[in-house]
């Protein structure tokens, strides 16, 4: 699908791209796509930018005015940009709902989501097995949005999303509801104290904002099956809070988001330039990064 966008960057000198969100001073977006480029020879400038919770749209109409080529969108902002790139939406970004790629083309602005392919490919270059899986994805907002279509899509038996607001969640599902039948999963949807399953689940991804807050979801105890995983969307040099929680309530995998952030990363890169990068090396370094980093802290 995205081989027929065009590649507004591919040509410029010292292109200028950013992430935007907020907050943003913890994105490791610019040091993995510096590491894209330099891996495909491609010039490129890419900075954060922290945009005030209610100056989005004001903020992103002076980056593309100033020369701007594309935005990766984080939290708390993937829906609005969803809604003011109603005109030229790809097919993944129009069924999610939520946009975490930007670009301009021919004065027009258009969006894409990246985000649920990135963990569906992160999840094959981990290992864990979908097909006939049954899935907990806990949380309701543009991460789990953009999640739902890749991950029905695997093969998955049944896919359950519980919130804390019970109602967003139930939301959420029921604009799945005809996808999900073609697919042949059984979806449903609850708050929190619904996680919990008699049979448990195989696989339970946290697409919550908890790890931010340096907590982790308000679930029930009791939530894996034997040999499952657990999987956090967010990242850090530590085991994020919902990892510490998995592994005392017997997830046996546990794997956090820096993949799939390299992975939609490396997704975003192929739109704006049409080359797709190896994420691979790029994950190696980003982690060695962030031990690093730790390891500093301890020290001093």
């Amino acid at each position: 699908m995205n081989s027929t966008h065009p590649h507004p960057a591919q040509q410029a000198q010292d292109a200028r791209f950013a992430v935007i969100g907020n907050p943003v001073s913890h994105s490791r977006s610019p040091a993995i796509h510096q590491l894209f480029a330099t891996q495909t020879g491609i010039a490129l400038r890419y900075e954060r930018i922290q945009a005030p919770v209610d100056q989005f749209e004001q903020v992103m109409n002076d980056f593309f005015s100033q020369g701007g080529c594309g935005l990766n969108v984080t939290v708390p902002f993937k829906q609005q940009a969803w809604q003011l790139a109603q005109a030229n939406l790809s097919p993944r970004a129009r069924q999610a709902q939520a946009v975490n790629t930007l670009w301009m083309q021919d004065g027009a602005l258009h969006g894409c989501n990246t985000d649920g392919v990135g963990l569906v490919r992160d999840l094959h270059r981990l290992g864990v097995t979908c097909n006939a899986a049954r899935i907990l994805v806990i949380g309701a907002g543009g991460a789990a949005r953009g999640a739902l279509g890749p991950l029905l899509e695997t093969g998955c038996t049944e896919l359950r999303i519980v919130n804390r607001t019970p109602e967003r969640a139930a939301e959420l599902a029921a604009g799945w509801e005809e996808f999900a039948r073609t697919c042949s999963v059984r979806l449903s949807a609850g708050g929190l104290p619904q996680a919990q399953s008699t049979r448990g689940w195989d696989l339970v991804i946290n697409a919550s904002a908890s790890s931010l807050g340096e907590s982790a979801p308000a679930v029930p105890d009791s939530l894996y099956a034997t040999g499952a995983w657990a999987y956090d969307m967010m990242y850090g040099a530590s085991p994020t809070p919902f990892i510490e929680q998995a592994r005392k309530d017997g997830a046996q995998y546990v794997a956090d988001g820096l993949g799939m952030l390299v992975a939609q990363a490396a997704q975003s890169f192929m739109i704006w330039h049409g080359v797709k990068p190896d994420i691979e090396p790029v994950i190696r370094t980003i982690r060695h990064a962030l031990n690093a980093s730790l390891q500093n802290h301890a020290a001093s």
